[in-house]
């Protein structure tokens, strides 16, 4: 405790009631969260009754580790003067069990736990399959083609966009019926409708629906919130700024009895209203909460004073924020340098230059830069000129791993082994590898499923009778239905490790791979894919006492929409790394460069069709970025650009205007018609 400065001292000693902590930019919120957890736990709450709730599985990890290293496995009796212990004097006996840990989880962990619990109150499958991204745009494509839409009116990524972002604030589809004001939404809001029905026939649910779901269950099912809600007598949420309408109703169904409620963020760094988060949950907290106390962290240890002098100038442009000011703990610094250059090529050689200087002349690592920018089609002039330098770098975000067909495959291999067999897992894999079964027989499969209302796996397995087939057909489907059947056997007395690997051989995959991929590193690639997903499985295994396929499953496929992970593995080769300034949100580099700082890239065009929440948001991105950097901060602009093969004067963006105190000047009002 004797660590802490005074504004960290006060959150981790309030410890009763609604409190909202605002953690500016490096003010070390994780290690307030951490603290304050191991201090209600050393006043005698029960480990097991404190609930942590991050965003990503990196969050999450890294205050489990902390929270490790403070608080161990030890049995700890509740202290005698803590004004807890009458309250839990009954629970003393559990509360000193040997390793009784405080429950940390992101948000979609913890509803996959509630809902595979309590999922059939509303109509689903306990076993119901979790959507990839890849079985939703199958699941997309179907639907479009069975209501007649083509992909010129409405592609299955975009009809994904609008579910989600309906989702995202609590809209059934009836919902984005009566709220479609295009052509094109009310489309997509009728394809929704069959998007959603289809998905509960297959006993499935996307992502969104792991938030909206539970927030249904809460809703309908009173008992069934208050049990859950009993569960826990102390909530903390983590970077609540970027919370959805399903999070934020959540949390309240959580904590509305109990009120010990600690929320912890900063309005500033809200930036991902593009995927359903609202700033006004932290903005409004009061409303909600009208008894919380507010804790301001201010004291910056990430930046030097010029860098935070810069953050300051620029946030106070947003007028709906909480009054807060950054305070550098480090000395002033170097002064910020604002650059521009005549197009995007000199400004990626520069940029490239100046980072070679860097290296050479003042000890760097690569792993000390980081290049920011606003859009993906921004790195690839910069990516051409660090090869050409020979400078080692990483395109943080690329090509995820859940992408990969091998992962595809062997995910749907194993739903079907694990008994949920969804359509989209058994039309994945009926005929990979390749059994001769042609796509002609699989629409006569699937056309029988809909017209006799049957589940696809028993037309599979002959369960039930199957229409007219040719003997290929029939041969490749008795194939496919001997190895699950086998492997589910073998299962049985096989850890799931062996299990896997028996899969992999008895469904001949090697094989597959060599017949489809001639080069031999295209080969081993695709093999060390393979691997890495029994790996995986081994790693989860080993950290389990008693694990099961299907949690393993669940585990996995909600890491496809947290790249934390992924993002952390990349991060760790000493590399420059190039990536959006979404993506540097909760990194830090030594030297950081944002890149093409210009109206209609930062701010970026859509959101200067709205000036009150799309402007501020990304302003509040650039501030982001801004705050990335410990000691150099370079900022740089073309003053031309490349439209479809010709160069276009471009304008510089009003942040720098706003970064430089300049925002009198006649350009920066001329430019937002002033």
């Amino acid at each position: 405790m004797s660590g802490l400065n005074p504004g960290q001292h006060d959150a981790v000693n309030t410890l009763s009631g609604p409190l909202l902590v605002l953690a500016g930019a490096g003010t070390g919120k994780t290690r307030v969260i951490t603290f304050r957890i191991a201090k209600l736990i050393d006043t005698g709450v029960p480990r097991d009754r404190i609930l942590g709730v991050t965003f990503t599985n990196k969050a999450a990890n890294e205050m489990k580790e902390r929270l490790g290293k403070m608080i161990g496995a030890r049995k700890k009796a509740p202290a005698a003067h803590s004004k807890y212990q009458p309250k839990y004097k009954k629970n003393k006996a559990k509360a000193e069990l040997e390793g009784a840990q405080p429950f940390i989880s992101t948000f979609h962990s913890l509803c996959v736990n509630i809902l595979r619990r309590r999922i059939e109150a509303l109509g689903y499958p306990q076993r119901f399959a979790i959507y990839s991204r890849g079985d939703q745009e199958s699941l997309a494509r179907t639907v479009l083609r069975e209501i007649n839409v083509a992909d010129k009116l409405l592609a299955p990524n975009q009809l994904l966009f609008h579910i989600s972002n309906w989702k995202c604030k609590s809209m059934n589809p009836g919902d984005a019926i009566t709220h479609s004001d295009t052509d094109r939404q009310h489309l997509a809001a009728v394809a929704y409708q069959r998007y959603q029905r289809q998905l509960k026939l297959m006993g499935a649910v996307d992502f969104d629906d792991l938030l909206l779901l539970t927030e249904r269950l809460f809703d309908q099912h009173e008992d069934i919130r208050a049990e859950e809600a009993g569960r826990f007598d102390h909530l903390l949420i983590d970077e609540y700024q970027d919370t959805n309408q399903s999070q934020y109703r959540i949390v309240k169904a959580l904590a509305s009895e109990h009120r010990n409620l600690c929320v912890v963020g900063d309005d500033d760094q809200s930036i991902y209203g593009w995927r359903g988060a609202e700033v006004e949950h932290i903005l409004s907290f009061h409303r909600d909460w009208p008894d919380a106390k507010v804790v301001r962290l201010e004291d910056n240890y990430r930046s030097t004073g010029k860098i935070i002098q810069f953050a300051n100038t620029l946030i106070k442009f947003n007028s709906l924020r909480h009054d807060k000011v950054l305070k550098a703990a480090r000395g002033g610094g170097l002064d910020p340098v604002i650059q521009q250059y005549p197009n995007e090529t000199v400004e990626a050689q520069e940029v490239v230059r100046s980072i070679e200087n860097r290296l050479k002349d003042h000890g760097r690592e690569p792993r000390d830069f980081a290049i920011l920018f606003r859009t993906n089609e921004q790195p690839r002039v910069f990516e051409t000129e660090l090869r050409k330098a020979k400078l080692p770098y990483i395109l943080v975000g690329g090509m995820s791993f859940f992408d990969r067909k091998e992962v595809k495959d062997l995910l749907a291999y194993l739903r079907l082994v694990d008994e949920t067999p969804d359509e989209i897992s058994i039309l994945r894999v009926i005929n990979t590898p390749a059994r001769g079964i042609g796509k002609k027989s699989i629409e006569t499969l699937l056309n029988h499923s809909i017209q006799k209302k049957v589940p696809l796996w028993d037309l599979v397995t002959g369960a039930v009778s199957r229409p007219k087939l040719t003997s290929t057909t029939i041969s490749g489907l008795n194939e496919l239905t001997y190895h699950i059947e086998d492997i589910r056997v073998q299962a049985q007395s096989m850890s799931l490790v062996e299990m896997a690997r028996t899969l992999i051989q008895t469904i001949g995959y090697r094989r597959e791979i060599d017949r489809l991929y001639q080069e031999p590193e295209a080969r081993e690639a695709r093999w060390a894919t393979v691997e890495q997903i029994v790996n995986a499985l081994g790693e989860y295994e080993q950290s389990r006492k008693k694990p099961k396929l299907s949690s393993f499953l669940d585990k996995l496929l909600l890491g496809e929409q947290d790249t934390g992970d992924e993002k952390e593995k990349q991060l760790k080769k000493n590399a420059i790394a190039l990536m959006t300034m979404h993506s540097a949100k909760g990194l830090e580099f030594p030297e950081v460069y944002l890149v093409g700082m210009e109206e209609g890239i930062l701010p970026h065009h859509r959101s200067l069709e709205d000036d009150e929440a799309g402007v501020p948001e990304e302003r509040r991105l650039c501030y982001v970025g801004v705050t990335r950097a410990e000691e150099l901060l370079t900022l740089s602009l073309s003053l031309t650009r490349m439209k479809w093969g010709k160069p276009r004067d471009t304008v510089p963006s009003r942040f720098l205007y706003e970064l430089t105190g300049k925002a009198d000047h006649p350009d920066y009002t001329k430019k937002r018609g002033v």
